[in-house]
């Protein structure tokens, strides 16, 4: 069995059938092989699609004609084959292709993917939904909307101060203003939903250390399960700080490219939980080798997937076969939207999702119906400042 072929599908999906449903930006892998067999991937930032197409271009070059069994080699070559490591956008072209290729070996002997990465050690992964609203009192029917369609997490972002603004212009987020509207929304969220319901923040990278310091001290009497994304990343090290001062647990990695951005927050125990992007990391290949990494340390993951359903299936294809998970991001029910791109998703009921067993990543992408939402990938999301004007993490 050879790769004959590696297409990208930059997508624009709308579904026009729900009102007020936002347009979501996609970029899919398909790999394709002689035997007919192919395998799907997903890639983890779409808004640079066209530098990461270009990548994938460039990446075929080396793959056409190769035996998609060999991925480790594979993703030697593609990771450090110019003799330059791959930064973010090459190895978000490397997650890609090489989610397609785990896709095709599973299919090739048919086998579910979870068992073919050494079977199932649980039989579902529990998921925390995105939870959202324009106040907090939006917030808290939101919350309670999603806890009585039976998920056992609610989930939402750092606030912002302003936001009266348009959607497509900046808004506004002053920090102490922030911690304390996001410890006011904790407070009320926990008392509506109760003690058994878990409370995750994403912070997002929005705030500094200090802030978040001070934040997560007045957040402990909540419990929340875990603080995400606290810290900018560019510096892992940063969490050495962090460390010394908060005792909630802290979830990050979402935004790190390759195993090397993780190595001191899971040498030095700096994290509870690890946030695996798959489609940003290096696919399944380098997603399985932090996992296993991060079970020597007790630390479990939470992978980062706030994309489509071949992230959904990779996401928790590893979950299934992993001992030290957490808990798996899932903006929204599978099987609730893009049914027309995706008429076979995984599964999803009372908060938890699972693969079946079918082969691969057990999903069915339609092309046809793909070519319609086709666009060219860019642009930025509208940006977040300060009350002095200066910029601040999106």
């Amino acid at each position: 069995m050879k790769i004959t072929a590696i297409k990208t599908f930059p997508l624009n999906y709308t579904n026009f059938k729900v009102v007020g449903e936002r347009s979501i930006l996609y970029l899919f892998v398909k790999v394709e092989t002689d035997s007919g067999i192919f395998g799907l991937g997903e890639i983890g930032i779409a808004k640079m699609g066209g530098s990461v197409i270009n990548a994938i271009e460039h990446l075929s070059e080396r793959l056409i004609g190769e035996d998609p069994w060999s991925t480790e080699k594979h993703w030697q070559l593609m990771y450090r084959g110019n003799f330059f490591p791959a930064g973010i956008v090459y190895c978000s072209a490397i997650s890609g292709i090489d989610i397609a290729l785990w896709d095709i070996k599973a299919k090739s002997v048919n086998m579910p993917l979870y068992k073919l990465l050494g079977g199932p050690v649980r039989d579902k992964v529990v998921c925390y939904p995105h939870n959202q609203g324009s106040s907090t009192k939006e917030l808290i029917e939101n919350c309670k909307k999603t806890v009585d369609e039976g998920w056992k997490f609610v989930r939402w972002g750092q606030p912002e101060t302003s936001n009266e603004l348009e959607p497509e212009e900046h808004g506004v987020l002053e920090p102490v203003e922030s911690v304390l509207k996001a410890v006011e929304q904790v407070e009320q969220v926990r008392n509506t939903v109760g003690k058994d319901i878990q409370i995750c923040l994403d912070v997002h990278t929005r705030l500094d250390t200090a802030h978040v310091i001070n934040m997560c001290k007045q957040l402990e009497e909540f419990k929340p399960f875990f603080i995400e994304d606290p810290l900018r990343s560019e510096n892992p090290g940063s969490y050495k700080n962090l460390a010394r001062h908060v005792s909630l647990p802290i979830a990050a990695g979402e935004q790190w490219a390759s195993k090397w951005p993780f190595r001191q927050v899971i040498e030095e125990d700096l994290i509870n939980y690890a946030r695996i992007d798959l489609c940003i990391v290096g696919g399944i290949t380098e997603a399985l080798k932090i996992t296993h990494w991060a079970e020597t340390h007790y630390i479990d993951i939470a992978p980062h997937n706030p994309l489509g359903p071949i992230s959904a299936a990779a996401c928790v294809s590893l979950c299934m076969a992993s001992t030290n998970v957490g808990v798996q991001e899932m903006p929204k029910r599978p099987g609730s939207f893009a049914q027309d791109l995706f008429p076979v998703q995984i599964e999803w009921e009372d908060g938890y999702a699972w693969c079946s067993e079918r082969p691969g990543l057990g999903i069915e992408f339609d092309e046809e119906v793909a070519e319609k939402y086709h666009t060219k990938l860019g642009g930025f999301p509208p940006y977040l400042e300060r009350n002095d004007g200066a910029f601040t993490n999106w």
